[in-house]
């Protein structure tokens, strides 16, 4: 497909994508827009010029909740309209394109959903394997992790859009020398790549959802950074898990992709060995073929890529972990996030944070000359970026960012 407007070969936003997010230009109220190319959409401009036939408190919305709540029929006949108008050369749009059409760098984003609830996965088998080897070398899985897509809940409120700064957690800390634990800002922040999916359809409190339904609940996939202090997770995590050392902050990607866009990226999931139980149990393929990419931004505003991971390594993939959410009865609401958990590869330079790249912090990685980093330093910005590309289609997420700041 080729549109009349001008995108750059390499635009993560390809006539193939048009993923959707919430922006706002000068003094004006954040609305509902779609990114194409370098040009952001103005969704309440269409509506008003009856383009799109939404009712009328949709794309004037601060979040994308209530267009969600359209449902997939009618999200997607939306977005597909749009892509005929962007091809065609005797298109609507092109009366419109300035009242309409704002370039990306006059835009300001901000979190596309109001999220009310928030789960972290733990479904990568190396991630897990790589920690564990840390903690318990002999024995790195613990017993149930094959079995069960182990995960644990979140802090809904401290998800934040990419680009907000993200102020340095204090906490209880236990050091290797000391019998006794001390009060102190993290000296072992950390990052986390992720993949989020967006929850796009309420389900009742005591159903439960198959794998075969499961991605009719997905609404779409953002970039997510679990933001971690591993020094306080490892003094609090038993017996009861993550606490402080994990909801100070989670970053998102501003631009929701939709699984449609994503639809030409699937691919099969890893072999589960053992089989997982029946209710566990799927067909087809999927996960997706994702390029993740992590770059460490120092405070000179030098860049040094630390890590290419793909989200195609899941061992438990989108379908499992949401079957395995509602199996107990547990309800998901539109605009819930499910996060896939660190997503780790086969090889070292793939590992999906810190914890792994430096071993523990043991073995620090060197960014040039004298320069390394076992955990981010106050002033370091990290940057995720992620797409997929096949038969020469390519869609993307932008990326998600945050600068590490001093203790308040």
């Amino acid at each position: 497909m080729n549109s009349w407007l001008n995108i750059p070969s390499d635009s993560d936003f390809s006539i193939y994508n048009l993923p959707f997010g919430i922006f706002s230009i000068g003094r004006k109220s954040p609305r509902m827009g779609v990114r194409i190319g370098d040009f952001v959409i103005d969704m309440e401009q269409l509506r008003k010029f009856g383009l799109i036939e939404v009712p009328r408190n949709v794309c004037n919305q601060a979040y994308l909740n209530n267009f969600i709540n359209l449902g997939k029929k009618k999200t997607n006949a939306v977005r597909l309209q749009l892509q005929e108008w962007l091809i065609k050369e005797k298109s609507p749009l092109k009366r419109y394109f300035k009242e309409a059409f704002y370039p990306i760098e006059s835009v300001k984003m901000h979190l596309p959903v109001k999220v009310g609830d928030y789960t972290d996965f733990y479904s990568s088998l190396e991630h897990a394997t790589n920690v564990g080897k840390m903690f318990r070398p002999d024995n790195p899985l613990v017993a149930n992790w094959k079995y069960i897509p182990i995960a644990y809940h979140g802090r809904a409120s401290s998800i934040v859009v990419s680009g907000t700064p993200v102020v340095r957690p204090k906490g209880q800390i236990k050091p290797a020398d000391s019998l006794n634990p001390v009060f102190s800002p993290t000296k072992e922040m950390d990052f986390e790549v992720e993949i989020g999916a967006i929850i796009g359809k309420n389900s009742l409190l005591g159903e439960n959802i198959s794998t075969e339904d499961a991605e009719n609940y997905i609404f779409g996939l953002v970039l997510f950074n679990d933001w971690s202090a591993r020094d306080i997770q490892r003094w609090e995590y038993q017996p009861l898990g993550p606490f402080l050392g994990k909801n100070f902050a989670s970053s998102i990607s501003p631009w929701v992709v939709t699984l449609e866009a994503l639809a030409h990226f699937r691919t099969a999931t890893p072999v589960q060995d053992p089989l997982p139980l029946p209710y566990l149990a799927f067909e087809g393929k999927r996960n997706f073929d994702i390029k993740l990419a992590v770059n460490l931004i120092t405070k000179d505003k030098k860049a040094y890529t630390i890590s290419n991971t793909n989200f195609r390594y899941m061992y438990w993939n989108l379908a499992q972990q949401i079957a395995h959410h509602t199996i107990n009865g547990c309800n998901l609401k539109i605009g819930d996030i499910i996060a896939s958990g660190t997503i780790s590869g086969p090889i070292p330079d793939s590992s999906g944070c810190l914890l792994e790249l430096s071993i523990g912090g043991k073995q620090p990685i060197v960014l040039e000359n004298n320069l390394e980093r076992a955990f981010l330093e106050d002033g370091d910005t990290l940057t995720i970026g992620g797409f997929s590309e096949k038969d020469g289609i390519r869609v993307g997420f932008g990326e998600v960012s945050g600068e590490i700041v001093a203790s308040r």
